[in-house]
């Protein structure tokens, strides 16, 4: 009997001794020296996709499981180098035939002082010039120097536009911030340092600069509006002809808050897709905010794509906008200005609000002594006749559809004199 109670003990201890060692084993013995998965494990763990864009970083591949208790210490770790090696901020540059600016360009993504890691994202939108051996041999020299080139394309023979450019830069690139850039400008070297730490003090809002225009006789009443607009009015100016209140080659956003806007319209040529952009901004709560330094050249030509968008394309957009965000809210209003510019408006909102308006006001004489605007075009009978009046005669809110920077000053002083508010009395469409 003691006898086969000895078996029995020496044939238990068997197992007991594997499953107490096993374990023990270092990771790479049991993986033959390397610590990868599988490949069958790999591939399983794609079967619960959430369908959130994929990261365009390599994930370390998880070791062999163990045990529970070992698990713990190990996620956190991985998780910890996953965010460490992000990139920072992508610079994401569209570009289309640009090689009379490129190599200028470039060179100041090179010469930025910022201390933390970027990457630039290129799409080149079928170019047909020498754009694409310059961003080759621009390549290696910025990744010398540890800022990575993504470069993509359409391989289409036609360009697809600037959104649908800035839509496949933003999605090839990794950064937690955007910087956006235009092929034919040049960054001041302290740019991105900059407007990353004014997006950190402002996370939902598109942070701009100041510029500096070249020529500098190109456009000086829009160059002097851009730099000068204070903080209430990068809001309270945002229907007038200019457009954004911070150009587009300025803007610096999280790509958080860029997903959560949308992206660009990639309706391709003829399309402000910054500005329906910035709308789309607004309203979903978005701030504005500028760095007021100089911080980009920005260049006037007459390739620039923004002159291949009609004003009327413009003007319609804008007063869509200043109806929906504004006049909706609005009883009743008065046109400042009873000339073409303020008859145009008029004509040009739905006929709910174009019964809101109560007068048109000015200083012109000859306007103010015919006494009245009639709206020969309308379908109405009898036509609508609306009063016009000296300013001062006038009842506020005004939408104001007056050009600013161009009477010497002499229209600023006269709504000066009316001591409103502007944001709540009156908003400029002009």
């Amino acid at each position: 009997m003691a006898l086969w109670l000895a078996l029995v003990w020496k044939m238990l201890r068997v197992p007991v001794f594997f499953l107490i060692v096993q374990p023990r084993m270092d990771v790479t013995e049991m993986s033959g020296g390397s610590s990868s998965l599988p490949s069958c494990q790999q591939e399983d763990s794609c079967a619960g996709d959430s369908g959130l864009p994929k990261s365009t970083h390599p994930i370390t591949p998880s070791p062999p499981l163990l045990g529970r208790s070992q698990l713990q210490p190990i996620a956190p770790l991985n998780r910890e180098v996953r965010e460490s090696s992000r990139i920072q901020v992508s610079v994401i540059l569209p570009v289309y035939n640009a090689e009379c600016w490129l190599e200028e360009c470039l060179k100041s993504v090179l010469e930025q002082d910022f201390q933390g890691s970027i990457e630039l994202s290129i799409f080149n939108d079928a170019s047909t010039d020498n754009s694409l051996n310059i961003i080759k041999k621009w390549k290696v020299l910025l990744e010398k120097v540890g800022i990575q080139v993504l470069l993509g394309g359409s391989g289409s023979s036609q360009p697809c536009g600037v959104g649908f450019a800035k839509n496949r830069a933003v999605e090839q690139s990794s950064g937690t911030y955007l910087c956006f850039l235009d092929s034919d400008d040049v960054m001041m070297p302290q740019r991105i340092r900059l407007q990353w730490d004014a997006n950190l003090q402002h996370p939902k809002s598109i942070i701009g600069c100041q510029i500096k225009r070249e020529p500098a006789e190109a456009t000086e009443r829009y160059t002097r509006w851009i730099n000068n607009l204070t903080q209430e009015q990068l809001l309270t100016q945002v229907f007038t002809s200019h457009g954004p209140t911070v150009i587009m080659p300025t803007w610096f956003c999280s790509r958080e808050w860029f997903y959560h806007v949308g992206r660009f319209d990639e309706g391709g040529k003829g399309i402000p897709e910054d500005l329906l952009f910035f709308y789309e901004h607004l309203r979903k709560g978005g701030g504005v905010f500028r760095v007021d330094q100089c911080l980009l050249l920005y260049r006037y030509h007459p390739q620039a794509a923004t002159n291949s968008i009609l004003e009327g394309t413009i003007w319609m957009h804008r007063v869509l906008f200043v109806e929906e965000q504004i006049l909706s809210h609005w009883t009743y209003f008065t046109i400042w200005n009873a000339g073409k510019q303020g008859r145009k408006f008029f004509r040009s909102l739905c006929l709910a609000n174009q019964r809101k308006v109560t007068a048109f006001c000015d200083v012109d004489k000859k306007k103010i002594t015919k006494g009245f605007y009639t709206y020969e075009e309308s379908k109405e009978n009898p036509k609508p006749k609306i009063p016009i009046l000296h300013f001062r005669d006038a009842s506020p809110p005004f939408i104001i559809c007056v050009k600013l920077d161009l009477t010497g000053g002499q229209f600023e002083e006269n709504l000066n004199l009316l001591k409103l508010k502007e944001g709540v009395n009156y908003h400029h469409f002009n």
